[in-house]
């Protein structure tokens, strides 16, 4: 359960944009996501590994720049 701590005189539209960068940040639909189906343990591996492969070919294109 998320908790936003809220200022007097805020408005809601406030509350609500500080709720949604909570949402995001801590990453809950992410998770559902996930879950949604089983994952083998070998198949995480290979995503975590291809996301830092694409990660590291970003930056070394940002250096080469």
């Amino acid at each position: 359960m998320l908790i936003i701590p809220i200022k007097e005189g805020d408005t809601i539209e406030k509350a609500l944009k500080k709720y949604k960068k909570k949402f995001e940040k801590v990453g809950i639909l992410k998770q559902l996501r996930d879950r949604m189906y089983y994952k083998k343990p070998s198949e995480r591996k290979k995503e975590i590994i291809n996301r830092a492969i694409i990660r590291e070919k970003i930056r070394r294109s940002e250096l080469e720049v």
